[in-house]
């Protein structure tokens, strides 16, 4: 029912613009919820800030690892490509302007919905916090079980 519900939504939008502004409120609200629930849940007993690898390997490992998460992350340059060649392009009007306009302002809106993110719950579960914070999120508060 609710797959269906969606749909039904998502069907009555007049254009592919308007499905921009529901994932917009979709990265701010997911976000947020992750960020306001690690604040609630605090800072975790025992938390450390140091590299997780012990080997000079695996911190190397661990960087490029890194690396690749924040890459595929950005991925949305792909689709921009394709984008670009279906805007009608002049030489007194190149669609370079617009297009490099539109990938910042989407670079920006990406990085202030998901720094805070990561920042918080780094802060918050230390090396410990996992890919998806979500996970880090369901584990139990050790310091409610201590009491």
């Amino acid at each position: 029912m609710i797959f269906a519900s969606v749909h039904f939504v998502l069907s009555h939008l007049p254009n592919l613009n308007a499905v921009a502004g529901i994932s917009l409120a979709a990265a701010v609200i997911y976000s947020t919820i992750a960020w306001a629930a690690s604040i609630e849940k605090g800072v975790q007993p025992d938390v450390q800030y140091g590299y997780k690898a012990k080997t000079t390997a695996g911190t190397i490992f661990n960087f490029f690892n890194a690396l690749g998460d924040v890459a595929f992350a950005y991925a949305g340059h792909n689709v921009v490509l394709e984008i670009q060649a279906s805007i009608p392009s002049t030489p007194e009007k190149p669609s370079k302007g617009p297009m490099w306009k539109g990938v910042l302002v989407a670079y920006i809106v990406v990085a202030l919905c998901y720094f805070p993110v990561a920042l918080i719950g780094f802060w918050m579960f230390g090396n410990a916090v996992e890919d998806n914070i979500l996970i880090s999120l369901q584990k139990p508060n050790m310091a409610y079980r201590n009491r």
